[in-house]
């Protein structure tokens, strides 16, 4: 259990955090609060040119890198009229702090600090290996992207993402794929159609046949998902003009083992049948590539491609995770996220041992009124300390 002043520190750690505006490529104040109180805490203090920041705590005995992962950046608050609380006062209201990144994900990375300070206070730093907090920027942008910075600095052993799962333990996720159809036509006057080829027309027939694919299907996580997200024309406004291009955007949801390849090969198969019975059918799928800039000034790029993992229950990593969990009194559910997150890279990219441990819903993720149970913060700072327990003082 923690003490008083140990609650009261992620409490009013998670706050100071909390307002503190951090959107996608404007976490540069946020970072400074960081380095600040990390330094503060005895943490040595690495940073990327993403504006990446990490807490570094040394053992006083070799032995693995368990990095925690989270990121500090947030999606905008929209219409924050709509909201019974200013989204960046975090207000205690029944026991509950308020605001936007509370749950996603402010309160697990005051949780992670708060619980590396309180553990190596307990054993006065006599611990064998290495504790790394990652506070990650650009996350809601790309997943696991500016991910791989850390884990390139850090070459973790094991991974703990902090995203929520109400203190259960996540094994697995779908990853997510951003997939990009085009189909190419020949502009015309609209008063003559006839001397053109409408890209729209043509990749509707193409979006009907999309829809009879079977999907693939995991027996754990479940159907590959592919599911129309938007669709834009050229030109647009289309006066009196056949569209000459027309782009669709499909979200995937990526299964374990699926790669860059295997994913598109049924829509390129599909393409070439219908090129074959159309001859005028220009048609071509891709993954979308996003660019922004960080706060640093650099630029972060990345092709949406982020995969699955799962690893087994059976797992070392976990086992020995949900050992220590259970003698400090927790009862955690093994399963798996339903959505993306950064351990697209590091488990199913990297293939390093990962699991899921947060506070919270993920319900209540970039939602109005945002929130995080002082409960489940205070919880989630204690299950770390469990976790740090677990990995760090078997040597």
């Amino acid at each position: 259990m923690l003490t008083r002043e140990q609650q009261d520190n992620v409490v009013k750690l998670c706050q100071q955090l909390i307002k503190t505006k951090s959107y996608s490529g404007g976490e540069g104040a946020l970072a400074e609060v960081l380095k600040r109180y990390l330094t503060a805490h005895d943490f040595e203090v690495i940073t990327d040119d993403y504006g990446n920041v990490i807490g570094h705590l040394k053992g006083k005995r070799p032995g693995k890198r368990i990095l925690f992962d989270g990121h500090i950046d947030t999606v905008p608050v929209g219409d924050a009229s709509d909201w019974t609380f200013d989204p960046f006062a975090a207000a205690i209201s029944e026991n509950r702090i308020y605001g936007r990144g509370a749950s996603d994900m402010k309160g697990a990375v005051a949780a992670m600090i708060c619980g590396a300070v309180n553990f190596t206070q307990a054993c006065d730093g006599d611990f064998a290996g290495d504790i790394y907090i990652s506070c990650v920027v650009h996350e809601e942008c790309f997943e696991g992207v500016a991910a791989q910075s850390v884990a390139t600095i850090v070459r973790p052993d094991v991974v703990v993402i902090g995203e929520a799962s109400n203190l259960n333990v996540k094994i697995g996720q779908r990853g997510r794929a951003e997939i990009v159809l085009e189909v190419f036509g020949q502009p015309a006057h609209s008063a003559n159609p006839e001397k053109g080829i409408n890209a729209v027309y043509k990749i509707c027939r193409v979006i009907e046949r999309i829809q009879k694919l079977v999907p693939t299907v995991h027996p754990v996580l479940g159907k590959g998902i592919l599911e129309l997200t938007d669709i834009k024309s050229a030109p647009y406004p289309g006066a009196s003009v056949v569209p000459e291009y027309c782009r669709a955007t499909y979200d995937r949801r990526l299964l374990v083992g699926e790669t860059r390849e295997s994913v598109l090969a049924p829509l390129e198969a599909l393409l070439a049948d219908m090129t074959t019975e159309d001859e005028t059918l220009k048609a071509s799928v891709s993954y979308a590539v996003g660019e922004e800039r960080c706060y640093t000034g650099n630029m972060i790029r990345g092709e949406r491609f982020f995969p699955g993992w799962l690893f087994d229950a059976d797992a070392p990593h976990v086992k020995s995770a949900l050992r220590e969990l259970n003698a400090m009194g927790f009862e955690p559910i093994v399963t798996q996220y339903n959505f993306c997150t950064n351990g697209s890279y590091y488990a199913g990219h990297a293939g390093i041992p990962t699991i899921g441990l947060g506070p919270s819903d993920e319900s209540l993720a970039h939602t109005v009124d945002e929130y995080i149970d002082i409960e489940q913060l205070t919880g989630a700072a204690e299950c770390y300390f469990a976790v740090m327990k677990s990995q760090l003082t078997e040597n």
